[in-house]
C-alpha cells in the first residue's frame, strides 16, 4: 500500500520505495529557478518521530517559493566564486574557457543545472529545517553543486554536493566560524 503525507504548501508527497524516510512531491514550479519544475523530497523524515517537521518544512517552502530570479542573482557572485575557486585548483582545460570568459556573474547560471530539491532537518546545533538544491554544473562534473537555504530564507551554504547542510558540519567547526551560516 502506497503511503503519503500532505504538505499544505506543495500537496501530497509519496513515500519513496527505496528509502522509507524520503517523501517525494510531483514536479513543482520553482520561481527562484526561473519556474523550472522540480520534485521536492522531504528527507530523513519519519512522521511518528518528528511531529513538527511538515509544519516547519511548509514554512521554509513558503519562504523559498517567494524568492525569484532577482533573489537568485543576489547570490550570483557566490556561485561564480565557487566556480573560479574550483578552476584555480585544477589543471587548465580548454573546455573550461567559456567559464573563464564570463563577463557578468549572473551568467554563471547558464552553467548550473538544478536537478532536485531536498528538505531536511539539521540534527546538530540549531536543528532547523534546510532546503538544498542539488545541481549539476559545468565546472564540477563529479560532485556537482549544492545551494542550501536555512528556513528557505537565506543561502547559508554553497559547495559541492557532500551531504552536509552547513560548512560547520562539513568541517567540524563551530557555527560561529561558518561565514554564511553565522550571517543568518
Amino acid at each position: 500500500m502506497e503511503k503519503h503525507i500532505t504538505s499544505k504548501t506543495i500537496g501530497k508527497l509519496n513515500q519513496n520505495s527505496d528509502f522509507s524516510d524520503w517523501w517525494e512531491s510531483t514536479e513543482i514550479k520553482i520561481p527562484f529557478l526561473d519556474n523550472r519544475k522540480l520534485k521536492i523530497t522531504f528527507m530523513d523524515f519519519e512522521p511518528e518521530y518528528d511531529k513538527k517537521f511538515i509544519e516547519e518544512a511548509d514554512q521554509a517552502l513558503t519562504n523559498f517559493l517567494k524568492m525569484n530570479i532577482e533573489d537568485r542573482n543576489l547570490i550570483s557572485e557566490l556561485a561564480y566564486q565557487n566556480c573560479m575557486d574550483f578552476l584555480d585548483l585544477i589543471e587548465y582545460d580548454e573546455a573550461d574557457d567559456s567559464l573563464r570568459k564570463i563577463q557578468s556573474t549572473d551568467e554563471i547560471w547558464d552553467f548550473i543545472y538544478p536537478e532536485k530539491i531536498y528538505i531536511s532537518r539539521r540534527y546538530k546545533n540549531d536543528k532547523d529545517v534546510y532546503i538544498s538544491i542539488a545541481c549539476n554544473c559545468d565546472w564540477e562534473q563529479e560532485h556537482g553543486l549544492q545551494l542550501v537555504f536555512r528556513q528557505g530564507k537565506k543561502l547559508t551554504r554553497i559547495s559541492s554536493q557532500d551531504g552536509h547542510l552547513t560548512e560547520a558540519d562539513a568541517y567540524a567547526k563551530p557555527d560561529s566560524q561558518d561565514k554564511l551560516l553565522s550571517e543568518f
